[in-house]
């Protein structure tokens, strides 16, 4: 079994999170998780990036979830990743709604 390093919300550092959303493609994936609502497992959130290798999407995902972004748990078989928006508000308030209201669609 997989265990996925989280880490907690007070240790969070504004500069892993920038870093993680410079990408592109980590920017889009916070998008796309951040209009659901009860998370995505990696197929149906890697749908809009069909280009992208799986194995670079994988890479994509750890980066987000050690920044602090992404929580990724195991539902059966499945990885269901959610934004950790409660935590990063806290954190730094307003940020990421800034972030996502100024980011190009």
């Amino acid at each position: 079994m997989v265990n996925f390093v989280h880490p907690p919300a007070e240790s969070l550092q504004l500069h892993h999170v920038l870093s993680a959303l410079a990408d592109p493609v980590r920017l889009n994936i916070v998008q796309v998780l951040h209009a659901t609502q009860g998370g995505l497992n990696c197929t149906a959130a890697t749908a809009p990036f069909g280009q992208v290798p799986k194995s670079t999407l994988s890479h994509h995902f750890r980066v987000l979830r050690e920044s602090g972004l992404v929580q990724t748990t195991k539902r059966g078989v499945e990885n269901i990743n959610t934004l950790r928006w409660d935590d990063l508000e806290r954190r730094f308030p307003g940020l990421l709604s800034q972030i996502l209201q100024l980011a190009p669609r």
